[in-house]
């Protein structure tokens, strides 16, 4: 296994049990608790690290799993250089997992109840000035009043992303039926498979109407099915699309920082809580687990005053 410091960490070979539990714990995440498959494959990665870990040590039945194992794990990766948010996210990853083998019976204790985790460094990506995201969807909608279906979606997308914060994910997976044009609200589906209703504006509204009126019909093809968004050949939407196109329509936008969707995510959520939205109804909108993490947002606001008042005050 190669660190995030460019060391190895050479990989034991599982005994059976070992790799059979692990087999089981895919099929727990993915046909209960539905996660994505990225999520899936983080999980699995992390605890079959625990458990070559725990195999070198000598452990060849999960119910032999202690808090002692998953200290030497977390101080084993600790010392090959992996960071804080590594580090962080793995200590979650063991106690899921020590909590499934409890619930399950297959271990007599939760070995990872009392686990400790460091503080990860949550950091926000740039996020865009008012003038900027203004700017940013005043030029999509010039491209789109060519009348191209093209230019019409990727007004109609952008549009959507920085009016309601949804992620990347969640934008390609919306059907034309999950939208309610006449409440201007988008029924979307989260992580987790949580379902929220996120509202929108006039604007969004606008967009969102050229395209299914006009843009939509002109790329349909036999198996486009219910998506919103379609691509050229008229299948729905990816990501990586959505993707490179928030990115080349910034390249456009002076001085604006080099952002993704997510980017547009932050944007939103800062904006909002700029203009006096309350945490929790941010949170509703984002469809955050944890309050905590809508509260990094704030941080960004603080920050941006923090700013303007050195830069502004005179007794700064």
């Amino acid at each position: 296994m190669t660190s995030e410091a460019g060391e190895t960490e050479e990989a034991a070979v599982l005994p059976e049990t070992l790799a059979r539990t692990v087999g089981e714990y895919e099929r727990h995440l993915v046909s209960e608790r539905d996660l994505t498959s990225h999520s899936v494959r983080a999980y699995v990665g992390d605890v079959t690290g625990l458990l070559e870990h725990a195999a070198r040590l000598g452990l060849s039945d999960v119910a032999d799993l202690d808090l002692r194992t998953l200290r030497s794990w977390l101080a084993k990766q600790q010392s090959l250089g992996r960071s804080r948010t590594t580090l962080a996210r793995r200590a979650t990853a063991a106690r899921v997992f020590t909590a499934w083998l409890a619930r399950t019976g297959r271990a007599p204790t939760d070995a990872g109840a009392s686990l400790g985790s460091p503080r990860a460094h949550r950091t926000l990506p740039p996020v865009l000035r008012v003038d900027e995201a203004e700017q940013l969807l005043r030029a999509a909608t010039e491209l789109a009043d060519d009348g191209s279906p093209v230019g019409q979606r990727d007004a109609a997308m952008l549009e959507l992303l920085y009016a309601t914060g949804i992620r990347v994910g969640e934008l390609v997976g919306l059907d034309v039926d999950d939208l309610d044009q006449d409440r201007r609200v988008v029924r979307v589906l989260g992580k987790g498979r949580k379902e929220r209703t996120a509202p929108y504006g006039q604007p969004a509204a606008q967009a969102l109407r050229t395209w299914l009126d006009h843009g939509r019909a002109r790329l349909v093809v036999e198996g486009s099915g219910p998506a919103l968004f379609l691509g050229v050949r008229g299948r729905r939407i990816d990501q990586r699309a959505v993707r490179t196109l928030v990115h080349r329509r910034l390249q456009d936008v002076p001085g604006a920082p080099d952002l993704g969707p997510h980017g547009l995510r932050h944007t939103a959520a800062t904006h909002l809580l700029e203009g006096g939205a309350d945490l929790r109804s941010v949170q509703e909108l984002l469809g955050h687990a944890s309050l905590a993490t809508t509260q990094l947002y704030t941080h960004v606001s603080t920050d941006r005053l923090r700013r303007a008042y050195q830069q502004a005050h005179p007794r700064a």
